[in-house]
């Protein structure tokens, strides 16, 4: 069983920074998908970025802004955002599977809390 919890969400201005976190209790394999999601307010929640196997794959709204990292020895996982934009307001979910179809699909077995990101102008 794996239970992830999220942290470091905020307010900021857009082009300000935010770096979140997301630890985790229990055992994620290097292999596993372990990655970010958001929400919008009345939007369907969406893919941010994803790290499987020590390779880092990201959304095409948030290349070249978001780096996301793990932390094997914290067992951890971040996601440092850069130059935020209002359209990165949403709420933000760590999640966890081990199938690439059901993490994809938002279906993953593990999600975090969620933490808040808020961008203002």
């Amino acid at each position: 069983q794996v239970q992830l919890v999220d942290s470091g969400g905020g307010s900021v201005q857009v082009g300000g920074s935010l770096r979140l976190s997301c630890a985790a209790s229990g055992y994620i394999d290097s292999t596993d998908y372990w990655g970010w999601f958001r929400q919008a307010p009345g939007r369907e929640r969406k893919w941010v970025a994803t790290i499987v196997s020590g390779t880092a794959y990201y959304a095409d709204s948030v290349k070249g802004r978001f780096t996301i990292s793990q932390d094997n020895a914290e067992n951890a996982l971040t996601l440092q955002m850069n130059n935020l934009k209002l359209e990165d307001t949403a709420m933000y979910y760590c999640a966890s599977d081990t199938s690439f179809s059901s993490f994809y699909n938002g279906a993953s077995r593990y999600w975090g809390q969620g933490t808040q990101v808020t961008v203002s102008s």
